[in-house]
């Protein structure tokens, strides 16, 4: 019995491989659309704003502390600031990158070299995002009174970073897994 249930769960890789793949397409597919709702662009602002390799999308990275919403806070005031800062810009445009993303990396079975590329892309991108971590200062619990602040205490926008790990691991499988049907398939044309 122990036998045949351990013969069963080695024989899941297929599935296994699939799953992530479907999870990669869905969770860049589905960011990418809320990419155009205004929460959304809202909540990615520290992270923008601190990168030094992104603060150039907005006008005034430096000034984001004093506009910052709540998920589901509309304040006139604050809306204004971030459309004259280009957050609502830079949001659209990388929600069009991420459904590109999810759309590459869907393409293994038809387009294999295209979802490589995707998968590639996909691994850059969640490099990106794991530099969050050192950069933005909200990922970390601040020092508000409680003896557990700082590293390695993960605020809630930190414990949304650190499971990029897991996206960046799966975009090692599925760009390999697409680079070898590729190479499966123009071996067998030749």
């Amino acid at each position: 019995m122990k036998h045949s249930v351990i013969t069963a769960i080695a024989n899941v890789e297929g599935v296994a491989k699939s799953t992530v793949r479907f999870g990669i397409v869905l969770v860049f597919l589905w960011i990418g659309v809320l990419k155009f709702f205004t929460y959304e662009a809202d909540g990615i602002v520290p992270f923008v704003a601190n990168s030094p390799f992104m603060a150039f999308f907005y006008n005034t990275p430096s000034e984001y502390k004093p506009h910052i919403n709540k998920e589901g806070e509309f304040v006139a005031a604050n809306h204004a600031w971030h459309e004259r800062n280009n957050t609502y810009g830079f949001s659209k445009g990388l929600g069009v990158f991420l459904i590109a993303l999810g759309i590459l990396v869907a393409l293994h079975r038809v387009a294999p070299l295209w979802s490589v590329t995707g998968s590639v892309l996909v691994f850059l991108m969640t490099m990106g995002t794991l530099s969050f971590l050192l950069t933005t200062p909200e990922t970390w619990v601040p020092s508000l009174g409680d003896s557990d602040h700082g590293f390695p205490f993960l605020s809630a926008r930190g414990r949304l970073v650190i499971k990029d790990i897991v996206i960046l691991g799966g975009s090692l499988i599925t760009m390999s897994q697409s680079a070898q049907l590729y190479l499966t398939k123009t071996t067998t044309k030749h």
